[in-house]
């Protein structure tokens, strides 16, 4: 019952949606200028050193500018309730005050240091954002108990079963509406951080959303990365959603459940569902599926590696999460202090040539900036996924063996034909029409001019 009304709450809101708009109250999402070009990391402040807090994370700044980290994600900071708590430290997730920060990773002007550092190094700051639940000692429980969902017996209920830790918000509530903007707009102010992800954004209404952006654009152009999969929120509301089906997709490829071929059925549903300037989050990793569905290398195997090249130059935003540049292999624990091991930062130049290219190739820019993917057949289009992007000029041609077999194949056609540079090796290479090609199993070819 609990979902039914939230997709109750969804369709009435894209019904609200189609009306503002017609009446011209909410305009297009326009994107940050500085958003063109980026790539996004995010940011486990508990997780990433011995001590758990901002100003330890702020000392790997420089090392993140270096490898070519634009946007950090940091994930909720505010203060964690107690009550219903899970594990002895906590969900970040589980929101006890929205205007304060949980001295377990410092203070406020902790934070804002770490912001000024970020903007210093030409990097950029959004914060993770639970506008769905609360924890259960949040004070707005007993100041206005009416703005949370109630069963029959009028029991405040949690979202989803499984989340016992949280309290479900109601949005047909508008004094929470207000509430909500408002102390979204205190972290704009208070910390000059540059947007937000917000958590599981499907399951509050879109309407709230446009709003939302509306008036935040007004103190700043922020940017907007939401936790769901759907058309609809990036139209007036979000910049970017989650590219859970390709998450999925990819999983199922290395399961061998699924054939690389199938990308181009969700690379085609995309072009129709989607506009060609929306922007898709892509990753092998973010800290539910590292958590709770296995590390890279537990879903993709020797793969995780061609899967990461496909993330960072199909069409959407590279995401990168704590510890995938030290090729992390273990499940970082949720509710419990579990630092991340770092060693030599083992693929932190694999990610650095990857994020450098995103940059500064316009073939690989995000939404309509960038060049459009022209997939290039081949002789074994099951395990083998090759294409080119093109954009003023600038040209990338990838070649990906999404295999765990050597693959002697023909790459058909001559779109891809002419002179490039390996961007892993420097090798110069020059292409002509109907290559013959012999792959390693899971081999990773990029190229660019």
């Amino acid at each position: 019952m609990k979902i039914i009304k939230k997709i109750f709450l969804a369709l009435i809101a894209i019904a609200s949606v189609s009306c503002s708009n017609n009446e011209g109250e909410l305009s297009k999402v326009n994107h940050p200028e500085w958003a063109k070009n980026k790539n996004i990391y995010e940011v486990n402040i508990r997780q990433y050193t011995p001590e758990g807090d901002f100003k330890s994370f702020e000392k790997n700044l420089p090392r993140l500018k270096d490898m070519g980290v634009d946007i950090l994600w940091i994930m909720p900071i505010q203060t964690i309730g107690e009550k219903n708590k899970k594990g002895k430290l906590g969900s970040y997730y589980s929101i006890k005050d929205y205007l304060a920060v949980s001295p377990e990773f410092g203070t406020m002007d902790d934070f804002k240091h770490l912001v000024n550092k970020a903007h210093e190094l030409k990097m950029y700051v959004i914060l993770d954002w639970v506008a769905n639940h609360t924890s259960w000692d949040n004070n707005l429980i007993t100041e206005h108990p009416e703005w949370y969902t109630h069963d029959t017996l009028g029991n405040i209920v949690s979202p989803v079963e499984d989340w016992t830790d949280v309290a479900d918000l109601n949005y047909y509530n508008n004094e929470l509406r207000t509430y909500m903007i408002n102390a979204l707009e205190f972290w704009l102010k208070k910390a000059d951080i540059d947007g937000f992800r917000c958590d599981v954004a499907g399951m509050v209404p879109i309407d709230f959303w446009n709003e939302a952006r509306k008036q935040l654009d007004k103190i700043k152009p922020v940017f907007m990365l939401a936790e769901w999969e759907s058309p609809e929120l990036q139209k007036h509301a979000f910049d970017m959603t989650y590219s859970w089906s390709l998450s999925g997709l990819m999983n199922d490829i290395a399961k061998k459940i699924k054939t690389a071929d199938k990308l181009d059925t969700l690379f085609t549903k995309i072009n129709i569902d989607y506009d060609k300037d929306n922007y898709f989050m892509n990753f092998t990793t973010n800290h539910d599926e590292n958590s709770w569905n296995g590390t890279v290398f537990e879903r993709l195997g020797e793969g995780a590696k061609a899967f990461a090249v496909l993330t960072a130059t199909i069409p959407g935003m590279p995401l990168l999460y704590s510890g995938q540049e030290a090729a992390m292999s273990k499940r970082l624990r949720f509710f419990d202090k579990d630092t991340i091991e770092w060693g030599d930062y083992k693929y932190a130049d694999f990610y650095k040539i990857l994020l450098t290219l995103k940059t500064k190739n316009k073939a690989l820019w995000n939404g309509n900036q960038g060049g459009d993917l022209i997939k290039i057949n081949s002789s074994n289009d099951k395990a083998v996924y090759s294409f080119v992007r093109e954009k003023d000029g600038d040209k990338v041609f990838v070649i990906l063996n999404l295999s765990e077999t050597e693959q002697d194949i023909t790459l058909n056609g001559q779109e891809y034909a002419g002179a490039y540079k390996n961007i892993f090796t420097n090798e110069d290479v020059e292409f002509k029409s109907n290559t013959e090609l012999k792959l390693k199993p899971w081999e990773y070819l990029v190229f660019e001019k």
